[in-house]
C-alpha cells in the first residue's frame, strides 16, 4: 500500500509538523507500507522528497527545516491511478492509496488538506473535512461544546475587525484574572500569552493577532493539565489518560517542543479509577461532538479532586519523540507502529463506506 505522508505546510507550526512526520516515517512499518514522501513549505509549494534527504538539521528542533532542493508536485484528481505529477514537466508520478496529514495548524488542520484529498479521492488518515474544521476553530468548538453540555472555561472572542471588544475592564469584569490570549485557529501554544495587567493585555493581543484575525480571552484555571488520546471511528476508544506537569508558568511552546526540561510526562496520570474514567467518557464525547474521525487528542482541566474542564480537542496531534498522542497509547498498549497501522486501516474503512454512498437519484 503506497501510502503519502504530508507534512510541513503554511503555518506557523510548521517545524512541530516536520518533527512529527520524520517520528511517523521512522516508525511506520516499511515492509507493510510504501511511502510517498510530500513536504510543503511555508510559500505553500509542495515537493516530493526522498527519505534520505527531505529535512535539514532533523535531529534540531530549533533548525529543523523542510529541504526545498526537490521536485515540485501536485496532487490532481485522477480517478484511482496517477494522482501525483510534477509541475514542471506534467510526468505522471503514481498513484497514492493512503494519505496521512501531518500538517498542524492552518492549511492543514482545518479541513483544507483533506478536502483536497476528498477531491482527488484519496483515503485521509484523521478527521475529515467538517471535524477538522470545527476542531481548528477553538470559538466554534467551545460554543458547541457548551451547547453538548460538556464543561468548558469562560472566554470571550475578539475580532480585529471590532476593536470596541476588546477593552480591558469589560473582559477582566466577565473573566477575571490572570487569564489567557490566544489565537482562534492555532496550536501548539503558538501565539499565546498569559496576562496578568493591562499592559500585559494589549501586547498579548498584538501578538494574537499577528496568526488570526479572531482571538480569544480566556480564563485562568488553577488545576491539573490532563490529557487524553481517541482512536476510532463509529466506536471509537480512549486511551489511560496522561499527566503535563509543567515546569514553567504555563505549557508554551518551548516547553512542549524545545525545552526537554519544560513539563514532566506522568503515564499514566495518577488519577482515582472513577476519574479516569469520567475523563475517558468525556474524551469519547467530545470526539463524537466534534465529528471527529479516526483520532484526535482531548485536553482537560482537572480542577480540586473531581472538577473535570474540557480545555480543546486537537484532530491532527503531535507525534514528536516527546508527544502525548501517541505515547498514552503505548501505555494503553498499542505501539507506535501499530497505531499507525490502525489509523492508516481506519482511513480505508471510512473510505470504502464513503465510496459505496449513492450518486444517483433513483
Amino acid at each position: 500500500m503506497r501510502i503519502a505522508v504530508i507534512f510541513g505546510g503554511k503555518s506557523a507550526e510548521h517545524e512541530v509538523s516536520l518533527q512529527s512526520a520524520k517520528n511517523i516515517i521512522d516508525a511506520i512499518d516499511k515492509n507493510k507500507y510504501e511511502l510517498v514522501l510530500i513536504g510543503i513549505d511555508k510559500d505553500g509549494k509542495w515537493f516530493l522528497n526522498e527519505k534520505s534527504t527531505f529535512l535539514l538539521n532533523e535531529n534540531n528542533p530549533k533548525s529543523i527545516q523542510l529541504n526545498k532542493s526537490q521536485e515540485e508536485i501536485a496532487i490532481v484528481p485522477k480517478g484511482d491511478s496517477n494522482q501525483l505529477i510534477t509541475q514542471s514537466t506534467l510526468t505522471a508520478k503514481g498513484h497514492i492509496d493512503v494519505a496521512f496529514p501531518v500538517i498542524h495548524g492552518p492549511y492543514g488542520e482545518e479541513g483544507s488538506i483533506q478536502g483536497l484529498l476528498k477531491l482527488a479521492n484519496i483515503p485521509c488518515v484523521g478527521a475529515d473535512i467538517l471535524g477538522s474544521a470545527i476542531g481548528m476553530d477553538k470559538d466554534v468548538m467551545k460554543r458547541l461544546l457548551r451547547d453538548a453540555g460538556l464543561p468548558v472555561p469562560k472566554f470571550l472572542v475578539m475580532e480585529r475587525s471590532f476593536p470596541e471588544g476588546h477593552r480591558y475592564e469589560r473582559i477582566i469584569d466577565l473573566l477575571g484574572k490572570p487569564l489567557f490570549v490566544k489565537p482562534a485557529n492555532l496550536g501548539s501554544s503558538v501565539g499565546i500569552n498569559k496576562v496578568r495587567n493591562q499592559k500585559e493585555f494589549e501586547e498579548a493581543i498584538k501578538i494574537a493577532f499577528r496568526y488570526s484575525n479572531k482571538i480569544l480571552a480566556e480564563e485562568f484555571i488553577q488545576g491539573r493539565e490532563i490529557e487524553c488520546s481517541v482512536l476510532g471511528n463509529e466506536n471509537p476508544i480512549a486511551s489511560v489518560p496522561g499527566e503535563i506537569i509543567v515546569q514553567t508558568e504555563f505549557y508554551s511552546y518551548e516547553a512542549k517542543y524545545i525545552d526537554e526540561h519544560g513539563a514532566i510526562l506522568s503515564i499514566p496520570a495518577k488519577l482515582p479509577e472513577r476519574t479516569t474514567k469520567a475523563i475517558q467518557a468525556y474524551a469519547i464525547k467530545v470526539f463524537r461532538v466534534m465529528c471527529c474521525q479516526g483520532m484526535a487528542r482531548v485536553d482537560f482541566f482537572l480542577r480540586g479532586k473531581d472538577e473535570i474542564i474540557v480545555n480543546e480537542i486537537n484532530t491532527i496531534p503531535g507525534f514528536t519523540k516527546i508527544s502525548m498522542y501517541p505515547r498514552l497509547w503505548e501505555a494503553s498498549g498499542i505501539s507506535y507502529t501499530e497505531l499507525i497501522d490502525r489509523l492508516i486501516q481506519l482511513a480505508v474503512e471510512r473510505h470504502g463506506i464513503e465510496h459505496g454512498f449513492s450518486t444517483s437519484l433513483e
